[in-house]
């Protein structure tokens, strides 16, 4: 009885070591942390590459500064996505792997307003000016939280001698979609990145800040220290790379850097 149940135990200890050799998918699964502005170009491009490859990818955001305390702290991720400053900040402390920085996305700010309600004039600074300090609310990203829109939006604010109105009527966001809160009625209008605006329905879009005033951020990726599957999350960042991001990036309102 005893030699029996000790082959049984061989036995289900050799399949279970063919199991793990024959499904080495779990292993292969990537983590992607990436500020909010280029999730909406992941979710739309990450479907085909898992069934492409088999490679099951998760999808996780933050602010841009957040992006950069998580992969500072160590937390394992496969691949990173931020603004290109934060990106290179990361590489020169070690905390991203030095050749691996490619540059993925360029995106803009612009405003929302609620759907149906008359679209303001922002087409000159002066124009902009009058529009923000004529709306009862408007929503950005909190500056505390790192979002690069809402650091920069402070600043300008600021720059324009308006700061102290626009901050007695801000929604600030901690971070997420500011466009959510024209949607549900907190916000009269809302200013972020365009992709993360554009992912919110129920709002119209009003356009890009003028030219004068805008700020473009630079997204790239780079393969973190901390990754526990640096070749494939290379093999995929070249993939983002490629002309096959074209597409999305257009639908979201993105360019290539």
């Amino acid at each position: 009885m005893r030699l029996h149940l000790r082959f049984l135990t061989i036995v289900m200890a050799a399949a279970g070591s063919l199991c793990a050799a024959a499904f080495p998918a779990a292993a292969r699964d990537l983590i992607i942390l990436t500020a909010g502005a280029y999730k909406p170009v992941l979710l739309d491009l990450i479907p085909a590459y898992e069934a492409r490859t088999g490679i099951h990818v998760e999808i996780s955001n933050d602010t841009a500064g957040g992006v950069s305390a998580r992969i500072s702290r160590g937390e394992t991720v496969d691949l990173a996505i931020l603004p290109a400053p934060g990106l290179d900040a990361l590489r020169k402390s070690g905390k991203i792997i030095g050749d691996s920085g490619v540059l993925l996305a360029k995106s803009g700010i612009g405003m929302v307003i609620k759907a149906g309600a008359p679209k303001p004039d922002i087409s000159t600074v002066e124009a902009f000016k009058r529009t923000l300090l004529a709306a009862p609310s408007i929503a950005y990203i909190d500056p505390a939280s790192g979002g690069s829109s809402g650091i920069y939006l402070a600043g300008l604010f600021q720059r324009m001698g308006i700061a102290d109105e626009i901050r007695r009527k801000a929604v600030l966001v901690p971070g997420g979609l500011t466009a959510s809160r024209v949607d549900n009625g907190e916000a009269a209008l809302a200013l972020q990145q365009v992709s993360e605006l554009r992912a919110v329905r129920g709002v119209t879009q009003v356009g890009l800040l003028p030219d004068e005033i805008q700020n473009y951020t630079t997204y790239g990726g780079g393969i973190p220290a901390s990754a526990a599957n640096p070749a494939d999350a290379k093999a995929l960042l070249q993939w983002l790379h490629g002309d096959v991001a074209i597409k999305a990036l257009a639908a979201w309102g993105l360019e290539k850097p």
